[in-house]
Parts: C-alpha cells; sequence; structure tokens
C-alpha cells in the first residue's frame, strides 16, 4: 500500500465540494484551521456553486475535483461536506495522474466512495473531518488528523465495549471501510473494495433498524464479510426503530451477520460525530483486546 507524502507547512491543499453545496461561512472555520497548520487551502472555482441539492452541476464538480488531481502543486484534497453526490461523478475522474503522484485524500460519510474506488489503487487514503465538521470538532478529532497528514505516529486505546467479541489474542491486517450504506451502494460496482483478510470500519447515521439489517444481510450474502480478520464499529447515530419494533439492536445486527470466528469491537470513536477520530484507510494496524481497553496501532 503506498502512503501519499507527508504534509509540511507551506503546502497547499485543494478545497473541493463534490456532493451537497455548501457556503462561505459553513467552512470558513475549516480553511482557518488548515492554515493554523501552516497550510495553504487552494479553493476550486465551483466550491461555492449551487445546482439544486449539490454544490453546482455534475459537470462542475467533476471539473473541480479533476484539476486538484491533476495539479502536482496539491499535496492534498479536502472536502466541504458529504451528505451526497460523489457517487454520480465516480465514473468521470481520470485518476491516471494520481496514481503517478498520489496525494492524501481526507473526508469521510459519501467520501468513503473515493476511498474504496481509490483503494484499489492500493493508495491510502484519510477518513476524517471534512470544513464543515471542523468547528464542532473535538480537539483530539483535529489533533489525530493533523498527525496522520504531518507524518506523526497514530495510536487509540478505546475502552472496552460489554458487546465486543473478542477473537484470539492480537489481530493485525489492512483498514479499510467508512460509511455502511456507502459500501453497500458499491457492491458490485468497480469501485467495490476486496475485504479478504482485511480489517472492515463501519459507521453511519440516520438510518432504521431494518435499513442497516439489509445492508449488513446484504454484505454478507455477498461474501464481502466472511473473509474479514476483523470489525471495527463506529459511531452509529441516529438509529432509528420503525412503527413495529425490529427486535435486535444496531449492535446486536451487526453481531448476528458477521462470521462467528471474526471479532467486533464496538464504540470507535469515529464518523458522524463532535469526536471523529482520524483513520488511515489502506494502512495496517495491530488490534490488541485488553481486560478495559483495546488499543489500536497504525504500523
Amino acid at each position: 500500500m503506498i502512503i501519499p507524502p507527508y504534509l509540511k507547512s507551506g503546502d497547499k491543499v485543494g478545497i473541493v465540494s463534490s456532493a451537497k453545496r455548501t457556503t462561505p461561512e459553513e467552512i470558513e472555520q475549516g480553511i482557518e484551521q488548515l492554515k493554523s497548520w501552516g497550510l495553504i487551502p487552494v479553493l476550486g472555482k465551483n466550491v461555492f456553486s449551487e445546482h439544486h441539492f449539490f454544490a453546482g452541476t455534475d459537470d462542475e464538480r467533476t471539473e473541480d475535483l479533476q484539476q486538484m488531481l491533476y495539479n502536482n502543486s496539491i499535496k492534498a484534497i479536502f472536502f466541504s461536506k458529504g451528505a451526497y453526490g460523489t457517487l454520480r461523478i465516480i465514473d468521470e475522474l481520470d485518476f491516471s495522474n494520481f496514481k503517478l503522484h498520489p496525494k492524501w485524500i481526507v473526508g469521510y460519510s459519501d467520501i468513503t466512495i473515493l476511498h474504496s474506488h481509490i483503494h484499489n489503487f492500493e493508495i491510502a487514503t484519510l477518513h476524517a473531518v471534512m470544513l464543515q465538521g471542523m468547528p464542532k470538532s473535538t480537539p483530539e478529532a483535529l489533533e489525530t488528523m493533523r498527525k496522520v497528514l504531518f507524518g506523526e505516529k497514530l495510536e487509540y486505546e478505546i475502552a472496552t465495549h460489554a458487546e465486543n467479541r473478542n477473537g484470539e489474542g492480537i489481530i493485525e491486517g489492512e483498514l479499510i471501510g467508512g460509511n455502511l450504506s456507502i459500501l453497500y451502494a458499491l457492491t458490485g460496482s468497480i469501485s467495490e473494495v476486496n475485504t479478504e483478510g482485511k480489517i472492515l470500519f463501519i459507521e453511519d447515521i440516520d438510518e432504521y433498524l431494518y435499513h442497516l439489517d439489509r445492508m449488513m444481510l446484504s454484505l454478507k450474502r455477498g461474501d464481502y464479510l466472511s473473509g474479514l480478520k476483523a470489525i471495527i464499529v463506529g459511531c452509529m447515530l441516529d438509529i432509528k426503530e420503525s412503527t413495529l419494533p425490529f427486535g435486535l439492536t444496531d449492535n446486536e445486527i451487526i453481531l448476528a451477520h458477521s462470521p462467528l470466528n471474526c471479532p467486533v469491537y464496538f464504540g470507535f470513536p469515529s464518523g458522524h460525530t463532535a469526536d471523529n477520530r482520524a483513520l488511515i484507510l489502506g494502512k495496517k494496524i495491530r488490534i490488541t483486546p485488553l481486560e478495559k481497553i483495546v488499543r489500536i496501532e497504525f504500523l
């Protein structure tokens, strides 16, 4: 797996809106955060464009992201916000220059499309907060993103969750994943991620329990779960009951559809939460389950 070059003070970084439309006020503090790290934000010309729900037409959003992928002076690409829209442009993007000159792709939620697609080029990406969310982020979340981008060591100690399913000893493997709804939407396409022998991270927001059941069951039936070394579950925010109770909690659904021999670790602080800790997707990690904590180290 190729790790993109780490950043240094004075580097130019691109700002793109590939999905839902945004305003200057929504991302102003995020831009200032990047500047405080010594980075020079370069905004795509269509960042604040509007076309119904989206930040401009599909062509405009494609143009902005494509220019940032082409421009070798841009050392990382940050996204204004997620929601929905990147799936509409993924097949129009040319990654040939990006493969020769990798750079950090930084985002989560809808940006899972790029994480998954780029994983198949064997290039690591960064699952982390986007510009709109930076003002609401915990200092710890922002610091973990900064650490990754500037090449500092990243590790976590997460409190042991009562519903964890532990494996036998230490687990090592390549970390993949992101938003569960997006991973589900990518199955059967050229952007789907190879899960065999990997460690899968999942998170989601605003879904019904039966939606979650359907997505996990579909991944199971498609044989995306059988070869996993482990599953790490992040924030499952606002997972809702339907009119008739479904009968299982979100954690119980995940455990029910995960292979019995697959360790599952709940409660990782990442996803649609203020404490959205950074994860390097594509990098090998080590999971060490202890009595009161689960240690996760990026190797």
